[in-house]
């Protein structure tokens, strides 16, 4: 899952897109809450972590102008502000989640889950399709019941195609969810991640009906 994290502090951000990166996120970090309302824009990502002290647009404005905008990309606030009037103020802005700073990574990881699980309607931990499942808690595909192992692109292409069951995604969503910032896209690079899934799964019944 593609998440941007919005975060000032230089040594929280990075604990933060290290720790996420450790639990299959892919991580795109901005500093500013400029920065921040402009890569929401683009509607690149499943979930974004916003800290409501930024520099240059505070996060609570930052919030403001997404919700305005229509944009509703799962957004988690994450702040040192732990009045409950501050904790309300953002809910009524748009949030759809709420941590207090310190955090626990297990913890944030668990909650953005669990928001991109519902942005798209599903109300199952694992996703299924067929003789598929794949568990974003443990990072893990099953076909049949057993275990295969994925390539993390692989994983993250069929984590999207899972959870968007029933809709058409184009060559371009997917890229927007399999790739962070610089990363290098070959043109048929869609199309062959999903050759290898294919032929994965083939391999694996195969395996079982021997």
């Amino acid at each position: 899952m593609r998440i941007l994290l919005a975060e000032d502090d230089e040594l929280l951000g990075s604990g933060i897109r290290a720790g996420l990166a450790q639990n299959g996120f892919q991580v795109d970090w901005v500093r500013d809450g400029v920065a921040a309302e402009r890569e929401l824009a683009t509607g690149a990502y499943q979930a974004a972590v916003l800290d409501l002290g930024l520099p240059r647009l505070d996060g609570m404005e930052v919030l403001r102008q997404v919700r305005a905008r229509r944009n509703t990309t799962p957004v988690l606030v994450l702040t040192a502000r732990d009045a409950v009037p501050a904790r309300i103020a953002g809910l009524d802005a748009g949030a759809d989640d709420y941590l207090i700073k310190p955090i626990d990574l297990h913890e944030l990881a668990a909650r953005l889950r669990a928001l991109v699980r519902r942005a798209h309607g599903q109300s199952e931990t694992r996703l299924v399709a067929g003789n598929v499942a794949l568990d974003p808690a443990a990072h893990q595909v099953l076909v049949d019941g057993q275990p295969v192992e994925l390539s993390n692109r692989e994983y993250d292409l069929l984590h999207a195609l899972l959870l968007n069951a029933g809709r058409v995604l184009s060559r371009e969503q997917l890229e927007q969810r399999l790739y962070q910032w610089g990363s290098e896209i070959n043109s048929n690079a869609v199309e062959v991640h999903i050759y290898h899934l294919r032929r994965r799964g083939r391999s694996a019944g195969l395996a079982r009906n021997r």
